[in-house]
């Protein structure tokens, strides 16, 4: 298949890329910037000039392909809500340009907020109260002929160039000279690493129903007093609770996250697809890999 992928240079997208790559597909990754173009042919893919609010870019792309991963998002949490918007056009856009064909669509989504405090499945819905929404955009184009799914990923998808919540937890600890959790620690984080998530978006790709959700998610859900631990002890600084709110003052965004428990199962999705984790946990990704270097 010839695979057109947004947010192809990115730490998941680029993953993503390899994966389909090895797997004898062809891929057309999206290229806002001359230096993104640059990594995709080095990288063995073609290039598609354009960007995620560029909506015709994004039809052409989709038209000339196959089937569609669509992986990127802007991750500014300053403006979330417009982001959010900006990538419900985007999955409208893709999926006008794949109707009636049949062809593949994968959109990303989030596990986090779906089921707060309870072990989440594939068969729930999203939160109606949530922004983004790129489930309910994608899975509505399967009406017009397209073999649209939805890739849940964990709020930590971890590995080597990770600079997602956990590196920012890092940082922060480094500064405040501290290591943080809210409450007790036992709200839970799932948590994949980004190899694993890739292997899962070509199965989904390749063979994921229409209309269905898929859950990336390895670890169901790592207690976050046990991350901050890990932080504590690597950075030998203390590890310390907050009150939500601190947390919050603290961290910002990511202070909010913090708090949250989301447990999550990927049962179904790896009966489905035969899909199964083979590589390290989160905490076992704290604990050996290069998380802590300068």
């Amino acid at each position: 298949m010839r695979v057109f992928v947004t947010g192809a240079t990115g730490f998941i997208g680029s993953a993503i890329v390899q994966e389909l790559l090895g797997a004898g597909h062809q891929v057309l990754g999206l290229a806002r910037s001359e230096e993104n173009a640059k990594a995709l042919t080095a990288a063995g893919a073609q290039v598609h000039r354009g960007a995620l609010a560029d909506l015709d870019s994004l039809k052409r792309g989709a038209a000339k392909s196959d089937g569609v991963i669509h992986a990127a998002f802007i991750h500014d949490f300053s403006d979330f809500a417009a982001n959010c918007e900006t990538d419900k056009r985007a999955i409208e856009a893709l999926g006008a340009a794949l109707a009636g064909s049949g062809r593949p669509l994968v959109v990303t989504s989030g596990t986090m907020a779906v089921t707060p405090g309870r072990t989440a499945t594939e068969e729930d819905a999203p939160s109606s109260t949530f922004p983004r929404k790129s489930e309910e955009t994608g899975l509505a184009t399967a009406a017009s002929g397209v073999r649209a799914s939805v890739v849940r990923l964990s709020p930590s998808v971890h590995g080597d160039g990770d600079h997602g919540f956990v590196p920012q937890l890092i940082r922060v600890a480094r500064e405040q000279g501290f290591s943080t959790y809210v409450g007790d620690g036992k709200n839970r984080w799932p948590a994949v690493h980004r190899l694993d998530a890739a292997r899962l978006y070509r199965l989904v790709l390749e063979k994921g129903a229409s209309g269905r959700r898929f859950h990336g998610v390895a670890d169901g859900g790592v207690p976050t007093r046990e991350i901050a631990e890990v932080i504590g002890r690597r950075l030998n600084v203390p590890v310390v609770s907050k009150s939500p709110e601190q947390a919050s003052a603290l961290l910002g965004f990511i202070g909010h996250i913090l708090a949250m428990d989301g447990p999550t199962s990927s049962t179904r999705t790896q009966e489905l697809l035969g899909w199964r984790p083979t590589q390290p946990g989160l905490i076992d990704d704290l604990e050996h890999g290069r998380y802590f270097e300068a």
